[in-house]
């Protein structure tokens, strides 16, 4: 009995605590060659989405190495098990093609970068704030603070509209007054509200000009240049400012309106 626990149980035991041992310490050891890897690369002055890629894959393809060699130390056959694995994973990717895609889609979007992290963008039908891109998807909030994750294959194959690029941006507003009313007077208002706003940038020159002749109402276009994070404010006070102006004014905001006219015919009786 000594020499069967002796013989085959104790080694057993010894590998695969062994085993265990490398697995745990390689863990801790990938733990901390990606902690050194991302402050390499933020010095560097990469993205953060870029630094949480490569970590990621990194990461991954380091594990997988751990558990290779913890294997190997149970006494596996780690070169029959390399190719079994390469076999199942040309399975298991013919038969994950979408992943595939977003994986690789997600390559494209690192290296071509058409938003950076704290970006707004519109995307794929969602709106939101870039925070970052993992293997197979991208991670956006919603100006309600709602968390997005959506498939990079879905973001790169489609429209990607990237407000935050740029440092400016154009306000495009439209506000209809009476045909009853002072055409000149409204417009020299809309350009005194524009001009009292330390927002609207000089250059390019604001633009307030009549652009249609509607049905109930003369459509002014005003539009302002502002810097991008100025957008939203200036857009809402500009429209609360232009309320109250016209009313104190006497401007109209007219609402639509159609005038029905009835026509009676009388018949005479028939006696």
């Amino acid at each position: 009995m000594d020499n069967f626990f002796d013989a085959y149980v104790l080694p057993w035991l010894i590998n695969i605590g062994m085993a265990l041992l490398i697995f745990f310490i390689g863990r801790q050891v990938i733990k901390l060659m990606i902690n050194v890897l991302a402050r390499l690369l933020r010095k560097a002055h990469l993205d953060e989405i870029l630094v949480n890629f490569v970590t990621s894959i990194v990461s991954a393809l380091l594990l997988l190495i751990v558990v290779v060699a913890s294997l190997g130390q149970l006494g596996v056959d780690t070169t029959s098990l390399i190719a079994l694995v390469g076999a199942a994973g040309l399975a298991v990717g013919l038969s994950m093609q979408d992943s595939l895609k977003n994986f690789a889609a997600g390559v494209m979007l690192i290296v071509f970068r058409p938003f950076r992290a704290g970006d707004f963008v519109d995307a794929a039908g969602v709106s939101g704030v870039v925070e970052q891109i993992n293997i197979f998807t991208t991670m956006m909030r919603t100006g309600d603070n709602r968390e997005i994750l959506v498939p990079n294959g879905n973001i790169y194959a489609g429209v990607i509209t990237n407000f935050s690029r740029r440092e400016t941006r154009r306000v495009d507003m439209v506000f209809g007054i009476s045909y009853d009313d002072d055409l000149r007077k409204a417009k020299q208002i809309l350009q005194e509200i524009l001009a009292s706003d330390e927002r609207v940038l000089d250059d390019p020159a604001p633009l307030v000009v009549v652009a249609s002749l509607g049905d109930s109402s003369v459509n002014f276009n005003v539009r302002p240049w502002v810097k991008s994070v100025d957008y939203w404010s200036v857009l809402w006070d500009v429209t609360e400012q232009v309320k109250l102006r016209f009313d104190e004014e006497g401007i109209t905001i007219p609402y639509p309106q159609m005038d029905v006219h009835l026509h009676r015919e009388e018949q005479e009786a028939v006696s």
